[in-house]
């Protein structure tokens, strides 16, 4: 009866506890999910422009739209500039739609291809079109991460060896009970007594397959994961796919952007080059040129331009748009001109979008005099290349002779060679035609501006870390090669004999070419989104490197989907990259992209931990019931005390050692390989060790425990008994240190820093202590003694002796004379390696 009432309130137990865990990793998913979806939108609300998140939008707001946005709800076009709109999420049709007055319709989940606009909200969340079609859906799970799949395997075998192990011990047990029938003449002779001597021997083998199955594996997977997930969205890393996490622990590479990423993408206009002379921006003053060029010089900052200049409730002036935009306002409201009246002095005829393919944007207007101007800005090469003419000291248009060009072109390289990105603005007039197509020749070069954007703190270390884990940094930029070399060079990224190419070096090689200079390349500038799909699909491919993307436009998205892990900005990025990335970082900083790395390596680390502690309890606790079955006839763990076992070993065990923070160390070794077992060498003497040791005393303990502990009495059989259980359950929590590292001797560091560990621990002795002395009649127990207590935790204790023998012993090295770490990580190449 005990007996039963035991087992059942063990499996509450451990059902409770387990439910309780995936109740609090469905409520942590539910708020990522959440974050994923918050988008943030610029919006015109009660007369003022505002930033609001996605959740906040309401029926009459006016939402602006550019290239990448996701249209966050329904409405109606008011006015824009070739807006087309990708509507394949909803209707299937690969074809984007051209919204105009024509056609105003603006539907939720919908993406803008091209071009920017306004649109007025008529309905959002559930009503939308979109909401819908959601309603009819149920949101798709996530589906296993690759470890997952792998210890699903692990889990799959082990629990077919205890199997095996749990019918050979019921045919043992059986055989034996009728062999000691056969005896005593009794075969034909059966009472009530043997039919439940066979049934007890059917729990024990039932007992012994659920211990041999290790549930709390794929518990861990997800343990560790979930852990990582919400502590990395606490550092700014927003973890779309739980199998990012993980793979993020094998990146060998990460190719990152420059603006934003590595630098603060805050940017200021610090030095201009116009009418033929340099000058800095503190120093320009307005008087310093004529009037003409002035008013063309801000007809080219304020009319060809995506940004804006509000003005909040407070009263104060404030540009919203890309940081570049926001540098360039800010510097032409420098010249103390009224915003809006420049705007408004010109109508808008055409509006060509920046795009990372074309490297600028163009805008067509109408004169008031009659006539039409195009105005046109963008990388400083391509820009140069287009004029033919520049602007003079009184605003007349001359001729660009060789020299000129050549002084134009050394500017540009000055203010690269400062770290500066470089942008020519540059217009043209033209006749006015029916068409209306912006021209792509011949323009007038108005000014060379360079703008500042500074290196991010901390970005120089957070490189030097990745390079000391085996991590090389590539930096993929659309700017100028000497502003990105400049840039490098500061980061830590470029070094002596590494390589800088533009992206039309990559298209014009062979792959022949491509591959002597890849292993070297460490900067690739003026680079298309289709040059860093190249690079990434080379890497990947030809090199086989784990490589991580960041991405912050619609055309990055490729590159992202083609990653192993693929990094979206969370502030520069567009909607579109965010949804084809793995992870989002936040803000947009390299550092906590660093962060992610090392967070992907404690998890794994850390299931590796726990695997070999799981294993070590499931041979054990296998090996000790059937020998003993097979010698005395009776196994000495219960039914019971084998499923308190399993709920300490498998879901406390997964809380304390899948929770454990990472360290420093992790950043110091190389990369996990893309393929390497999960169980390694060292791991395996590690499991093989203690187990024979744990075999031994619990063998000796019950062939010979009686005499070795001077019972005697009544209740000396319980009272062994129960110091094997007692005995068993300390090797495993003290086993449970020793698992902390499976390699190095100090396995106290950092124990304190990890609470859910001594939480756990705590737990577990204080459960134990309250099962063995006072529920005697559940858990098949007696209370122990203080000696015996003693001696049950002296022992348990000697395992933390044998795991430091243990990591004197030598593992074997692999064929190629290369060591394997016990984590599945190869050392840094040296020597002739290296080369």
């Amino acid at each position: 009866m005990y007996d039963g009432i035991g087992i059942i309130l063990s499996i509450l137990l451990v059902v409770l506890v387990t439910a309780i865990s995936d109740y609090k990793q469905s409520l942590q998913f539910r708020d990522l999910d959440k974050e994923k979806k918050n988008i943030s939108v610029h919006v015109t609300r009660n007369g003022s422009r505002k930033k609001v998140s996605i959740y906040e939008l309401v029926v009459g707001d006016i939402v602006n739209l550019s290239i990448g946005d996701q249209v966050p709800a329904d409405g109606l076009y008011i006015s824009g500039y070739s807006l087309s709109i990708d509507e394949s999420s909803l209707s299937g049709e690969s074809e984007p739609a051209n919204v105009a007055k024509e056609r105003p319709f603006l539907l939720s989940g919908t993406k803008v291809q091209d071009g920017s606009g306004k649109m007025l909200v008529t309905s959002v969340g559930m009503r939308t079109e979109w909401g819908r079609l959601m309603v009819t859906l149920s949101e798709r799970e996530e589906d296993e991460t690759p470890l997952q799949v792998k210890l699903n395997g692990v889990a799959t075998i082990i629990g077919k060896i205890g199997l095996v192990f749990a019918v050979l011990t019921f045919l043992v047990l059986t055989a034996r009970f009728l062999v000691v029938k056969g005896i005593n003449g009794q075969i034909r002779n059966w009472a009530i007594n043997d039919a439940l001597k066979l049934l007890n021997f059917f729990a024990i083998a039932v007992t012994i397959l659920v211990v041999a199955v290790p549930e709390g594996l794929p518990l861990a997977v997800t343990l560790s994961l979930a852990f990582a997930m919400k502590k990395l969205m606490k550092d700014r890393a927003l973890v779309r796919h739980l199998s990012a996490c993980e793979t993020m622990g094998s990146a060998t590479c990460i190719c990152t952007d420059k603006t934003g990423t590595l630098t603060t993408n805050h940017m200021v206009v610090t030095k201009i080059w116009i009418c033929g002379e340099q000058k800095k921006v503190e120093n320009y003053k307005p008087e310093n040129v004529s009037e003409k060029v002035k008013k063309t010089l801000m007809h080219a900052l304020f009319l060809n331009t995506g940004a804006e200049v509000v003005k909040g409730k407070d009263g104060k002036t404030e540009v919203l748009g890309s940081p570049t935009e926001t540098a360039l306002l800010e510097f032409g409201l420098l010249f103390e001109r009224d915003f809006d009246a420049e705007r408004d002095e010109l109508k808008i005829i055409k509006i060509e979008p920046f795009n990372s393919v074309k490297k600028k944007m163009s805008v067509l207007v109408a004169l008031q005099g009659g006539g039409v101007r195009a105005f046109v800005k963008g990388a400083s090469e391509i820009i140069l290349g287009m004029c033919d003419k520049m602007v003079g000291k009184n605003g007349e248009s001359a001729s660009i002779s060789e020299e000129q060009r050549k002084n134009i072109t050394n500017a540009i390289n000055d203010f690269a060679n400062q770290a500066l990105r470089t942008l020519c603005l540059a217009y043209k007039d033209v006749e006015k035609t029916s068409s209306e197509s912006i021209p792509d020749n011949n323009y007038t070069l108005v000014a060379v501006v360079g703008i500042k954007d500074p290196v991010r703190p901390g970005v120089k270390e957070a490189v030097q870390t990745c390079l000391d884990a085996g991590i090389v940094v590539r930096m993929v930029t659309g700017d100028n090669i000497n502003t990105a070399k400049a840039i490098a060079r500061e980061c830590g990224i470029l070094t002596g004999d590494g390589i800088a190419i533009e992206g039309s070096e990559i298209r014009d090689r062979s792959p022949e070419e491509m591959a002597e200079i890849i292993p070297k390349l460490q900067v690739m500038a003026r680079s298309l989104p289709l040059d860093k799909h190249k690079l990434v699909t080379m890497l990947r491919k030809d090199f086989n490197e784990v490589v991580a993307v960041t991405g912050d436009g619609t055309n990055d998205a490729p590159a992202l989907h083609e990653a192993d892990i693929g990094l979206a900005m969370g502030i520069a990025g567009t909607e579109v990259a965010k949804e084809s990335a793995d992870v989002v970082i936040m803000d947009d900083n390299f550092a906590t992209i660093l962060n992610v790395a090392k967070w992907g390596r404690a998890v794994y680390i850390n299931i590796q931990k726990f695997v070999q502690f799981q294993l070590t309890v499931n041979i054990v606790a296998l090996m000790t019931n059937f020998i003993s079955a097979c010698i005395s006839g009776s196994a000495p763990l219960t039914a019971v005390q084998l499923l308190w076992v399993n709920m300490i070993m498998d879901t406390l065990g997964a809380l304390a050692i899948a929770t454990e923070p990472p360290h420093d160390g992790l950043m110091k070794r190389p990369p996990v390989g893309r393929n390497v077992n999960i169980i390694t060498k060292i791991m395996w003497r590690n499991i093989i060790g203690q187990s024979i040791y744990q075999l031994i005393v619990l063998g000796v303990l019950t062939f010979d425990g009686k005499q070795l502990l001077k019972l005697d009495g009544p209740n000396s059989e319980a009272t062994l008994r129960t110091m094997i259980f007692n005995t068993f359950v300390f090797c495993q929590v003290f086993n449970e240190i020793n698992s902390r590292d499976m390699e190095r001797i100090n396995i106290f560091r950092g124990i304190f820093s990890s609470w859910i560990f001594v939480m756990v621990m705590v737990s577990t002795v204080t459960f134990q202590t309250v099962m063995v002395q006072f529920l005697g009649k559940f858990a098949d127990t007696v209370p122990l003694s203080r000696e015996l207590w003693l001696i049950s935790i002296l022992i348990g204790s000697v395992s933390m002796i044998v795991g430091t023998v243990l990591k004197f012993i030598p593992v074997s090295a692999k064929s190629s004379g290369v060591f394997e770490h016990h984590d599945g990580y190869e050392p840094l190449p040296t020597g002739p390696d290296l080369a």
